[in-house]
């Protein structure tokens, strides 16, 4: 029972994880080519999915990638993203 209530514990914690930092998005078109390239949009922490879910109602084929804006890394498990 113990384990039981312990693992139940941690799959409603992970469920809590949010996305947190600062984010810089891109969204590119077939080629790979910036739609925006005179735009930086910037996003704190889950307005990713804001920015994200605009750009993809702007450009219904692009592709967003999400950008680390203190590492420049690639967000891992969210980008690259297709827009349907």
């Amino acid at each position: 029972m113990k384990k039981t209530a312990y693992l139940l514990g941690l799959l409603l914690l992970s469920g809590c994880i949010t996305v947190s930092g600062d984010y810089r998005l891109v969204a590119q078109d077939e080629n790979g080519k910036d739609l925006l390239p005179k735009m930086k949009l910037l996003a704190h922490g889950t307005g990713i999915y804001t920015v994200k879910n605009s750009l993809c109602a702007s450009f219904p084929k692009a592709t967003i990638r999400i950008y680390d804006l203190h590492t420049n890394q690639e967000l891992k498990g969210e980008s690259p993203r297709k827009c349907r």
